[in-house]
């Protein structure tokens, strides 16, 4: 049995790891890095430890193997991580030395934080990541996950959501796509979508 649930600060570490093992277009990323954190400080933690409302959880019975993470202004909370969340980490890699070629590049969207495409975010404020271990997909765990999380966005009045996929996670944009979101550009390595709500 599965169960979805908001997250709780004890589910800190297991999003770490999920969105290690997920990060390489929902591959393992592990071998890429030599600091297993640094993904889920871009993908993960900041919103469980930021905005944890707008969080979910799935868990069986070998602990938490999935989440859904996500905001309601994508552009507030850019700026909230601007005050609260970059800075100690900036400090904390600004010795880098020793690190891989995919850290360095984790470490880069840390100091150098991507935005979110202006004209997306203006159609769909909100936005979110999600990720499941194998041993949740094909489960229709990350379909309950998505309806949670729209259910909440709807009754908050939240008018439409976006995310970005890496383009070469097939799996990943055949869910979304079936899911109902539709793609709006492709800038670089990421799909992005859309949805009205």
């Amino acid at each position: 049995m599965v169960n979805l649930r908001p997250v709780a600060p004890a589910d800190l570490d297991a999003l770490y790891h999920i969105c290690l093992v997920t990060g390489d277009a929902g591959a393992d990323a592990s071998p890429l890095h030599t600091d297993p954190q640094l993904v889920g400080h871009l993908y993960a933690a900041p919103y469980a430890m930021l905005d944890p409302a707008h969080a979910l959880v799935a868990e069986d019975e070998e602990g938490v193997a999935g989440y859904l993470v996500g905001v309601y202004d994508t552009n507030a909370f850019a700026t909230r991580l601007e005050r609260e969340w970059w800075p100690p980490l900036r400090q904390r890699y600004a010795d880098a030395k020793g690190m891989s070629a995919a850290d360095l590049e984790r470490i880069d969207a840390i100091v150098h934080p991507h935005v979110n495409p202006p004209e997306l975010v203006a159609a769909y404020p909100a936005h979110i990541h999600m990720n499941l271990l194998p041993r949740l997909r094909g489960r229709s765990i990350g379909t309950s996950l998505l309806r949670m999380w729209i259910d909440q966005a709807r009754r908050a009045g939240i008018s439409g959501i976006h995310l970005g996929a890496s383009a070469s996670n097939a799996g990943g944009i055949a869910f979304w796509t079936h899911s109902g979101f539709m793609p709006q550009s492709t800038i670089g390595s990421t799909v992005w979508f859309g949805m009205n709500l």
